[in-house]
């Protein structure tokens, strides 16, 4: 750590120094190799490449799931998703659970030190009875955004490019049309996707701008809808990458990211605003080209091979955290425990599967985080973990593929390549080999006889420790739950319109 960097720690850290503030960006669908800082060739990230080159960009980093809504509890509790019950799968519009309140988010967590705290994006929590899970019942004070995944709704007769570009493909029909709500209330039914990110930026503009004049401290939190399918773009974007719709998608998201960037600088905040993006599962390769890329990760959404859970992650402090690449282990859970340490918060009195990550991103340090443990989309008490990283391994007892990885050339990836059991585990050694290429529980590397052993005993011993939640998806769906801005209107869904 350089002088100045210690200096600013120290100031940080005194009696009566500013406490800092959080953004968090959370991409959608996003892979390990989409972005320009991870080297694809032809996508346009200029902001999010700053952000790479001017703060620490992490190459082993995770996920909790290869699907959303999972991802996006343990991201916000610090608790892999089995605990909070949100499994398997998704969340829906009518779904009937969603995150438990009891669960603590990290907007409770800063809540207590005097944070404002703020939502824009994608929520997929949990909608309920009359509101019952959303943001602002989880801590947040200002919520813009919509409250599941944007193709949760008929979108075949939606713009999705100007002038007048339809969306690709129908979306999911004999639902209502997808709501932009601003706290608890729908102000458009269908939302315009046109518009969205423009309103996001001025949202993000007006938090951080009225926060900073009162000298609070604050957190954001972007959950992007970017760059999920069906992919949008307005007219800052459409057209303008070199990767067709997929890329104009991942252009604007950097745009609206860039407007977070200047409104940070206009407020005065900058230096004092930790900035931390990553995303929630690995590329929609069933999507092909509209489909994102995992590099030279193994397949993709989905699945538990690294395409599916490695994510790009870069974190921005200028002035406190130099420039540089770490090759530590870390993961979404770790997000809340680093953010409650800043912030001088206290951590919730309950398990946490995360570590604090300062020493990753002041020292360039050694990572607290031994291993990884990867579930798939649907965990049970069964099977458990699929598999498991320590250190530089990784052991694979089951492997599956989904249909959300479909279409590439590797059949390991196709929903056709079914649930397999490995005894003695697949065993990779991803610092060598981060494709999973080669396995090394073979009778030809004796050598690995202690190590799985040893992997073994960690799965074990995590497993004892875990206690599944009841099941939140599982509590089934209620079409009568789902949002609509004109709650007596008939027929349904089809009168669900507004603004």
């Amino acid at each position: 750590m350089g002088p100045l960097t210690l200096l600013v720690l120290i100031s940080l850290l005194s009696a009566g120094s500013p406490q800092p503030n959080f953004v968090l960006i959370f991409a959608d669908d996003l892979g390990f190799g989409d972005l320009g800082g991870y080297g694809h060739p032809s996508s346009v990230t200029p902001n999010l490449d700053r952000l790479a080159a001017g703060g620490l960009r992490f190459t082993d980093f995770y996920a909790t799931s290869p699907v959303c809504s999972p991802s996006r509890a343990s991201l916000l509790t610090g608790r892999y998703q089995t605990r909070s019950g949100i499994y398997p799968g998704v969340l829906y519009p009518g779904s009937k659970g969603g995150l438990p309140l009891n669960e603590t988010t990290i907007a409770e967590v800063l809540k207590p030190r005097g944070y404002a705290t703020a939502m824009m994006g994608k929520w997929h929590l949990g909608l309920g009875l009359n509101g019952t899970y959303l943001p602002w019942k989880q801590g947040f004070d200002r919520f813009l955004g919509i409250p599941y995944s944007h193709d949760m709704g008929p979108c075949h007769n939606l713009t999705c490019f100007p002038p007048d570009v339809k969306c690709f493909g129908t979306c999911d029909l004999g639902v209502v049309t997808v709501p932009l709500m601003k706290d608890d209330v729908i102000v458009q039914q269908p939302v315009d996707f046109l518009q969205l990110e423009e309103a996001y930026s001025d949202f993000a503009a007006d938090f951080i701008r009225s926060s900073a004049a009162r000298r609070q401290p604050f957190f954001l939190y972007y959950p992007s809808h970017h760059t999920h399918y069906p992919q949008y773009a307005g007219r800052g974007a459409a057209g303008k990458s070199l990767r067709g719709p997929f890329g104009d998608a991942l252009l604007e998201l950097d745009s609206t990211v860039g407007a977070v960037l200047r409104s940070l600088e206009d407020s005065g905040v900058t230096n004092n605003t930790l900035v931390f993006f990553t995303a929630d599962n690995g590329p929609e390769l069933m999507r092909m080209s509209r489909g994102g890329s995992s590099g030279l990760m193994k397949c993709g959404k989905g699945t538990t091979y690294e395409g599916g859970m490695r994510e790009p992650a870069i974190a921005y402090w200028p002035g406190t955290i130099e420039p540089g690449v770490t090759h530590e282990l870390a993961s979404t859970l770790d997000v809340l425990p680093t953010f409650a340490e800043l912030a001088g918060a206290e951590l919730p009195s309950v398990p946490l599967d995360g570590v604090d990550m300062k020493s990753i991103l002041l020292h360039h340090g050694r990572s607290e985080r031994e291993s990884m443990f990867f579930y798939p989309t649907d965990p049970s008490e069964k099977y458990g973990v699929f598999a498991v990283r320590l250190g530089k391994y990784k052991a694979h007892y089951y492997t599956r593929g989904a249909a959300h990885s479909d279409t590439t050339p590797d059949q390991d990836c196709h929903v056709t390549s079914f649930l397999k059991a490995h005894d003695p585990p697949l065993l990779f050694d991803l610092e060598a080999d981060p494709s999973e290429n080669y396995d090394l529980a073979t009778e030809g590397h004796p050598e690995y006889v202690d190590l799985l052993k040893r992997m073994q005993q960690v799965r074990d011993d995590f497993q004892a420790s875990m206690q599944f939640g009841e099941s939140e998806i599982g509590k089934g769906v209620d079409p009568q739950l789902e949002p609509c801005c004109r709650p007596d209107c008939s027929p349904k869904p089809d009168c669900c319109r507004c603004g």
